[in-house]
């Protein structure tokens, strides 16, 4: 070894994280679709009514938004390595144990607590990177892990389909709850909750985390959360209201986008299984380039405020824009084509939402956006109720105008969200 040794280059372990992330963003989709796909069949066997169908479906839904805040809590409480690896073993032993089920009633017991444990997943996912991305990455990671998510809703129904060919209905509900399971012990083994502590990350990766984050203190893992100081912030509730005008944008084109087609433009059953999916696939686009178009512009410009901010922006606007176009549209193909592009607008504004969670949340990234997604699980909750009524007492389109007044209210909102200010003080 010469005296005049070139540095070492940084490690990537962050990198790997990130992609470790992504995968467990897959999994949840994967295991709150899959009984969409096996539910003909449980239907078929138990004789289940439509009514009862709903509220076997609901049960998820209501305590997914329920314990979205109790779930980023125990992220940040106690560090997302302990905490990320119980809440994935958590549900996906109820994922399996919805196999296990004789009953209406055991069923929706099953699922709610299913959605007990999937509610932490998001928010102590985002507080596993805050110590790990750069900030000019941020935007960039949350949108692939968000890709990853609309990507694995996507392809799970035909997976699910296969295996019930192949097992029956309870068949892919053990699978991926063994999928699940492999992650939480990968995820445990690998992932550290500081990059000081990971055995795989050199001197030289660790110093560019710490220079980019410019933490002077990183020995305490497990504080106490500032619940005062995040929840008398109206930045926190400027995001969460943002956040819940999405939540009930994008609730729409995941409960009644296929019955829009089939009722509104008479698709077949077969003609709706592809036209439905290709709104969620112009999103995954629209998951990678709004983030990285957020973390380009903050290399170039260094004003985190407005990479975030201007992308969002533009995301909306096109998302209300197309909604307008697709509605009007004389030829059903065509108001698809335009419906792409909405989702693909409002699928830009995702990575930056949770970009701006970790910017603004840092240390408690996962309480902040807990907070946030409780916000747009509870428009998405609306959304699936509101929408049967206006289209009972209205019609389709005015049920889909709705979507384009709140991407509107959204892209003002964003106006006033700063990410360079985080929403607590340091303590003294």
């Amino acid at each position: 070894m010469t005296a005049h040794s070139p540095p070492a280059r940084p490690t990537r372990t962050r990198h790997v994280v990130l992609w470790l992330t992504v995968a467990v963003y897959m999994i949840t989709y994967m295991d709150r679709v899959v009984i969409s796909a096996a539910m003909p069949s449980i239907k078929e066997e138990f004789g289940f009514s439509t009514v009862t169908v709903g509220w076997i479906l609901a049960a998820f839904q209501l305590s997914y938004a329920m314990f979205q805040i109790p779930g980023g809590w125990l992220g940040d409480r106690f560090g997302p390595r302990r905490a990320l690896t119980g809440i994935v073993i958590w549900w996906s032993a109820f994922t399996a144990m919805t196999a296990l089920t004789w009953s209406a009633t055991s069923m929706i017991i099953c699922r709610f607590l299913f959605g007990m444990g999937e509610a932490g997943a998001f928010p102590v996912a985002t507080r596993s990177l805050s110590r790990w991305m750069l900030p000019t990455e941020r935007g960039w990671a949350q949108g692939v892990t968000h890709a990853g998510s609309r990507l694995g809703g996507a392809i799970t129904p035909v997976i699910a389909v296969s295996l019930i060919a192949w097992g029956g209905w309870r068949a892919p509900f053990m699978i991926f709850a063994l999928v699940g399971l492999v992650w939480a012990v990968v995820w445990f083994l690998y992932y550290r909750d500081r990059p000081d502590d990971h055995a795989q990350t050199n001197d030289a990766e660790r110093e560019l985390i710490r220079e980019a984050l410019g933490r002077r203190d990183t020995k305490k893992s497990h504080v106490s959360v500032p619940w005062k100081q995040i929840l008398s912030n109206p930045q926190m509730w400027l995001l969460a209201a943002m956040y819940s005008c999405y939540g009930y944008s994008i609730g729409i084109y995941l409960s009644w986008f296929p019955s829009y087609l089939v009722a509104e433009h008479g698709f077949t059953l077969a003609q709706m299984g592809v036209f439905a999916s290709l709104p969620l696939l112009a999103g995954v686009g629209g998951d990678i380039a709004g983030g990285w178009v957020s973390d380009y512009l903050l290399k170039r410009t260094g004003n985190i405020t407005m990479a975030r901010r201007s992308v969002a922006i533009v995301g909306f606007i096109l998302a209300g824009s197309m909604i307008v176009m697709a509605i009007t549209a004389a030829n059903p193909m065509v108001g698809v084509a335009f419906f792409c592009a909405a989702v693909f607008g409002l699928e830009l504004t995702v990575g930056v939402s949770w970009a701006v969670a970790l910017d603004i949340g840092d240390e408690f990234a996962g309480s902040v956006s807990s907070v946030m997604n409780t916000a747009g699980n509870l428009g998405a909750t609306i959304a699936a109720a509101a929408t049967g009524y206006l289209v009972t007492m209205y019609s389709w389109n005015a049920a889909f105008s709705v979507l384009a007044g709140l991407a509107a209210i959204a892209a003002v909102l964003f106006l006033w969200i700063d990410a360079s200010k985080r929403v607590y003080a340091d303590p003294a």
